[in-house]
């Protein structure tokens, strides 16, 4: 069922990549344009046939029916200001930032027929060429309306979520980023500090666990920056959080108090079961 006429993907990455591919399989709109700083991603783009046509330039956005912003959050907010003199007054607008509050805030009074979306999917590998049709198959998707945001504009972002095969949530802008400070941001932070302070000539000798537990250091610096300086506030508080509990486990070791130690674990674990 088609949705759309012609879909402007602005930064032809991992997930705007995944969302081109989606869109082409289910076939929701007629045609996909991406649009990227990289010449090389948008000839590999049309030879793969994961976008319709490409440019550098954001003129070709033009007469499009939706335009979805996939790229780092500062960029979001930079081109938001831009990319208003190129589209039309009834396009719909959303992006796939990993913040919220920022961006809709800034969305929202620029474009009259925008909403907020954070797809909860991806890996920490990046680029058009790991891109992957299912991607969004049973994920998450979380949208941020504001009480502004048109009901058939909400309508519509939720049914091409659906119809990429995620589940869709809705939540206010700050609630999102209190909830992704935890569920997704810390543990960027942990497995960036954890495998930082690992000496060198250790590293040879680490096997699974220290592997699975910092998989996600793999993850693009740049990209990261953003979403942890976008959501400062409630990165600092999930930081706290993380840092008393481990004071506890700290404290529990240095008076080897075995129960604590052992009820710490056991809630760690009955709360990790809880997630699958």
């Amino acid at each position: 069922m088609r949705l759309f006429n012609k879909v402007a993907i602005i930064g032809t990455g991992l997930i705007g990549g995944s969302m081109a591919l989606a869109i082409k399989k289910k076939r929701l709109a007629h045609q996909i344009i991406g649009v990227s700083r990289h010449k090389s991603t948008l000839i590999w783009g049309k030879k793969s046939h994961v976008i319709d046509k490409g440019s550098q330039h954001l003129s070709i956005i033009q007469d499009a029916d939706l335009v979805v912003l996939a790229t780092p959050v500062n960029t979001i907010l930079k081109l938001a200001d831009v990319i208003v003199r190129f589209i039309r007054k009834d396009c719909i607008v959303t992006d796939v930032g990993s913040t919220k509050q920022e961006i809709v805030s800034k969305l929202s009074k620029i474009f009259p027929n925008y909403v907020g979306s954070h797809p909860l999917a991806g890996s920490e590998k990046r680029g058009i060429t790991n891109a992957l049709t299912d991607i969004f198959k049973n994920s998450l998707c979380i949208l941020t309306p504001t009480k502004n945001t048109p009901p058939k504009v909400l309508k519509k972002i939720k049914n091409l979520w659906n119809q990429l095969g995620a589940r869709v949530v809705v939540l206010s802008p700050d609630t999102h980023d209190r909830i992704l400070s935890f569920v997704s941001h810390l543990p960027h932070v942990i497995a960036f500090s954890l495998i930082d302070i690992v000496p060198d000539k250790y590293l040879k000798f680490g096997a699974t666990s220290l592997k699975d537990t910092t998989r996600i250091a793999f993850s693009d610096s740049r990209l990261w920056v953003d979403i942890f300086l976008s959501n400062r506030k409630n990165m600092l508080k999930s930081i706290e959080h993380f840092e008393n509990n481990l004071s506890r486990i700290k404290s529990a070791i240095n008076k080897r108090d075995e129960k604590t130690l052992i009820k710490i674990l056991k809630e760690a674990k009955g709360k990790r079961e809880i997630l699958g």
